[in-house]
């Protein structure tokens, strides 16, 4: 194991030391190496793929075959972050043995460290049956895009007290269940800040303010690969779709004109 590779262990050390964790996603070999050599702390092989690399229209399509696909690809680049995989819609929610077999395919065919599910109070024996199968699992709230059409859709959770007082049972269940750490997703600042006070394990913020204890973003949205929507929530680093773009229509232009190949080009 590389000495360097950050650990469930290092999760708690940042929580406790107000150190904040750094998490991006990952779906191939070349983003997961990118990624892991800039040091990040954690990588995520989001379902999130369903849109940014397969195009479909929602993450509910994605399957688990796909899933361990993607996370086989993003392993090999990976040398030092901690690669978590996301279980897909309908991959956990049926029952405890599904969601300990299908968590299980992460570790041994895919090589995670853990994997992550949606869902509060309602996702915690789930999270029991994996956590007690030996596989760490990272929670998710808030705004949960495998079940957005019962949220009535990609909207901020928690601005009414009552939503807000559930969004602090349902961290508080998933602690108690055994999540490692929580990710909080599209939830006023002020509720992740008490959220993470409450809590003793880290939490993750995506649309979640300043107060969380890490931050994780989709790679392709920070980059500006993927530009069919650009949530609120997220700061362009770069803009690399233009540049991709601008390459391909230069290569096009060069090949119809016959300046490409040109000699340096050629054997």
């Amino acid at each position: 194991m590389n000495k360097n590779k950050f650990t469930i262990l290092d999760f708690k050390r940042k929580k406790q030391s107000g150190g904040k964790i750094t998490m991006l996603t990952a779906y191939d070999y070349p983003m997961a190496k990118l990624v892991d050599s800039a040091g990040i702390d954690a990588v995520l092989v989001g379902d999130s793929l369903g849109m940014t690399v397969l195009g479909y229209d929602s993450t509910t399509s994605v399957t688990m075959d796909d899933m361990i696909h993607h996370c086989k690809a993003v392993r090999r680049g990976v040398q030092r972050a901690f690669l978590i995989g996301d279980m897909p819609f309908m991959s956990y929610q049926a029952s405890d043995e599904d969601a300990v077999r299908n968590a299980g395919r992460f570790v041994k065919e895919a090589g995670c460290d853990a994997v992550k599910i949606e869902g509060g109070a309602e996702a915690a024996l789930r999270v029991k049956a994996i956590d007690g199968a030996g596989i760490p699992v990272l929670g998710h709230i808030g705004l949960t895009p495998q079940s957005a059409g019962k949220l009535g859709g990609y909207k901020v959770q928690g601005r009414d007290a009552g939503t807000a007082k559930k969004l602090l049972a349902d961290a508080a269940s998933l602690e108690k269940a055994g999540c490692f750490a929580v990710v909080l997703e599209c939830i006023p600042a002020l509720l992740a800040k008490k959220i993470t006070e409450k809590l003793s394990i880290p939490t993750i913020g995506i649309g979640a303010g300043r107060h969380c204890s890490g931050q994780v973003l989709v790679t392709h949205d920070l980059a500006g690969y993927f530009d069919k929507f650009t949530p609120k929530f997220v700061k362009k680093y770069a803009d690399i779709s233009p540049l991709i773009r601008g390459a391909v229509t230069e290569f096009k232009k060069e090949t119809e004109s016959g300046c490409f190949p040109g000699d340096e080009h050629s054997f």
